[in-house]
């Protein structure tokens, strides 16, 4: 599977990832076409190799008439819907104006329908976001993994006046993604354009190994004397984990805990499974000074690991926990009923890689027909598995359990 791999090492604009887009094989006449494709056929399109400390970059800017400084979201996606670009393009380019919205909203006390977006709204940064995000799709990207993103320091004068950096809004775009201050004295790194395509194109961190096939710069505006403020992306190679195997790549979370009770331990336990967790497992294990200890470890899919980390560390009394993304294999399985003695029964088949299959009754079903019918639980599991009439109730190629 393809993939491309943000290395925000300096900030993240838009006009940045489009330059970077360039480096790794966007053909520029393509990009040259992009306004007339957006209606909006005065606007021109300057790119250029720039130095960035001494980095060759890409450098993309547009010359634009007087236009509207800002809009709002409606008007925004009624231009991108008449741009002919293809479905998913025009979705994932909606989903990042309505993100930046939505985080602006939230700051300003209003709905994201009346937020004018002012720097966001203006013509460039519209083809920033339709230039990246359908740019990618012409590469032949499947996903996108960003690295830690350096953030700036200092201030930066708003429409809505002087703010910190990041921005309020830029840091709500980026919660749940790691971030890095600095370095100082460089201002603004990360724009709320940045961030938005950050918060909706990528589905986590880069991954442990992959094969590097192109990687190139874009460059920021700013130019700081001793190193370079640029964008690097990589377009890469990774196992795909959709090719049919079983093979799908996990986050796993594990904190030790000595000194909470076993009972809340359990709650916290029972939530994480409720909340979506793939998996949860409770160790016995000895800490320092020969303390008895429980180590929990939690399987969540990437996009989870923010959230379930937020729940170990509030609701356990951890002081930390370990994150690593592995690869798993999960077995293609189905759920099916039966009818044992007047009660439904749920079953679960998993195939085998030799082609075979296994079946079991869910424990609590087969508990629950005993107790009703006065049988043995052995009795109910030999019925259940014997009964050839199933009622397949869902078919699920790589569960979630």
């Amino acid at each position: 599977m393809r993939i491309a791999i943000l290395d925000p090492f300096s900030g993240i604009a838009g006009d940045m990832m489009l330059g970077a887009l360039l480096g790794v094989g966007l053909d520029a006449e393509w990009l040259h076409a992009l306004p007339t494709r957006l209606g909006l056929p005065d606007v021109r399109v300057d790119i250029r190799e720039v130095l960035r400390g001494e980095l060759v970059c890409w450098k993309v800017d547009f010359d634009i008439p007087p236009q509207p400084h800002g809009r709002h979201i409606a008007e925004i996606r009624e231009l991108v819907a008449r741009s002919g670009a293809p479905e998913p393009v025009r979705e994932r380019a909606d989903a990042v104006f309505i993100a930046i919205a939505t985080a602006e909203g939230e700051i300003h006390g209003m709905p994201a329908e009346e937020v004018h977006l002012h720097e966001v709204g203006a013509v460039d940064a519209i083809l920033d976001v339709v230039g990246v995000v359908w740019g990618l799709q012409e590469l032949g990207v499947e996903a996108v993994r960003c690295g830690p993103l350096r953030t700036g320091d200092g201030t930066v004068r708003a429409a809505h006046g002087l703010l910190p950096v990041p921005a309020p809004a830029t840091l709500k775009l980026l919660e749940g993604h790691a971030v890095q201050p600095g370095p100082e004295g460089a201002g603004e790194l990360v724009t709320p354009t940045g961030a938005g395509l950050v918060r909706v194109l990528s589905s986590g961190p880069p991954p442990a190994s992959y094969v590097p096939l192109r990687s190139g710069f874009g460059a920021g505006t700013k130019d700081f004397a001793g190193r370079a403020n640029a964008l690097r992306v990589i377009l890469a190679e990774v196992e795909d984990a959709s090719a049919g195997d079983g093979r799908e790549v996990v986050t796993v979370l594990a904190c030790d805990v000595d000194d909470m009770s076993p009972e809340y331990l359990a709650g916290v336990v029972e939530r994480a499974r409720t909340d979506g967790a793939l998996d949860v497992v409770v160790l016995q294990t000895i800490m320092k000074k020969g303390r008895s200890g429980i180590r929990l470890e939690l399987l969540c899919r990437p996009d989870d690991r923010s959230r379930f980390e937020r729940l170990l560390l509030t609701e356990t009394t951890t002081l930390g926990v370990r994150r690593q993304e592995v690869t798993r294999v999960a077995l293609p399985r189905r759920h099916e009923e039966v009818d044992v003695l007047g009660h439904t029964v749920r079953m679960k088949t998993v195939l085998l890689p030799d082609g075979s299959e296994r079946t079991k009754p869910e424990y609590d079903d087969v508990q629950r027909v005993a107790l009703a019918t006065g049988r043995r639980p052995t009795d109910i599991y030999q019925l259940a598995v014997t009964i050839p009439e199933r009622r397949q109730s869902a078919r699920v190629p790589n569960s979630d359990r």
